[in-house]
């Protein structure tokens, strides 16, 4: 006598298991790998840039206005041209009023400075801040805070410095100069043995005048290799007209463009913790943006500024002012 329990195991086929529901959650299948954005494709680059130009070239970051960067722009692209492999030097000459060591984060490394030097009471070598992190980079200052400047500290005694940092063993590729605010006797001195410059300057109308009266004094100098950086560009301030495009900043000062920053909080906080927005992980745009102006610089190269009302919506933003 066949049971009903028998009697419908014979009749329903058996279930495979590979198709019984379990309680267990299936893994997914992996996805494919999404191409990489543009903002983290710019750091891999598949070639190391080509040095253009006698070397060592000394580039004074100047700006004339006070207050728009020119101080993380020297600490970023110096950093920035250390960890493409070229050895650096980056010079704070804002005497008594230094700022470059904190932004990298070497306050506490600054035993001598260049007065030091001068004085005999170090040799340069000693004068010479090594990063850890970067080997190839090193800081000079020009004083410690607080110091008298003797008056005889001018244009002369920068370039016989300058000089002496191009007579090292390996000479170094880049001497960047910090120059300090204005366009008095300080101005005078860093841009002295400087043959190129990098001018800072923000989309507002009293820094763009004072980048007009410095490019007017570089040039005078015998500089004419003068290439613009714009900081705290915001886009949604250009498109509402409350802000100047880079078009019109370009078109305003006539300079080669070298590169296009962004508006952006990390600045602030990467500065207060004495650590170079170029070296942030993940990257954020700005220090994507200064590390390209890095590259360029060292190729000679520049950019193309383009109207932000010419793009096509789905390529409006950032990106929109390198051309793509």
């Amino acid at each position: 006598m066949i049971t009903l329990r028998q009697a419908s195991s014979t009749l329903t086929p058996p279930i495979n298991p590979l198709l019984q529901i379990s309680n267990k959650t299936t893994p997914r299948p992996s996805r494919r790998r999404r191409p990489h954005s543009p903002c983290r494709a710019v750091l891999q680059w598949s070639r190391k840039p080509e040095l253009s130009g006698e070397t060592p070239r000394v580039v004074v970051v100047t700006s004339g206005k006070g207050g728009v960067g020119k101080t993380t722009t020297t600490a970023n692209i110096s950093l920035s041209l250390a960890r493409l492999g070229f050895k650096v030097v980056a010079l704070d000459a804002d005497v008594g009023l230094r700022n470059l060591d904190l932004l990298l984060g070497l306050e506490n490394r600054v035993n001598y400075t260049a007065l030091d030097v001068l004085h005999g009471d170090c040799r340069l070598d000693q004068a010479l801040v090594k990063d850890k992190r970067w080997p190839n980079f090193h800081l000079l200052c020009i004083s410690k805070p607080r110091y008298k400047i003797p008056l005889a500290f001018g244009s002369k005694t920068l370039i016989w410095l300058v000089d002496a940092l191009k007579s090292n063993d390996p000479p170094p590729d880049f001497i960047l100069i910090d120059c300090p605010a204005g366009i008095d006797a300080g101005f005078v001195t860093a841009i002295a043995p400087a043959n190129e410059a990098i001018l800072v300057t923000t989309p507002d109308i009293t820094s763009l005048r004072d980048a007009d009266r410095v490019t007017g004094l570089l040039e005078c100098d015998g500089i004419n290799d003068i290439k613009m950086l714009v900081n705290r560009v915001r886009t949604d301030l250009i498109r509402g007209e409350d802000m100047m495009s880079v078009l019109d900043v370009q078109e305003m000062l006539g300079l080669a463009l070298l590169g296009v920053i962004p508006e952006d909080a990390e600045v602030i906080r990467s500065s207060n913790r004495g650590y170079p927005l170029v070296l942030n992980k993940p990257p954020t745009i700005a220090g994507l943006a200064l590390e390209q102006a890095a590259w360029r610089l060292v190729e000679q190269d520049t950019m193309n500024a383009v109207a932000v009302e010419e793009e096509e919506p789905r390529r409006k933003g950032f990106f929109s002012f390198f051309g793509g």
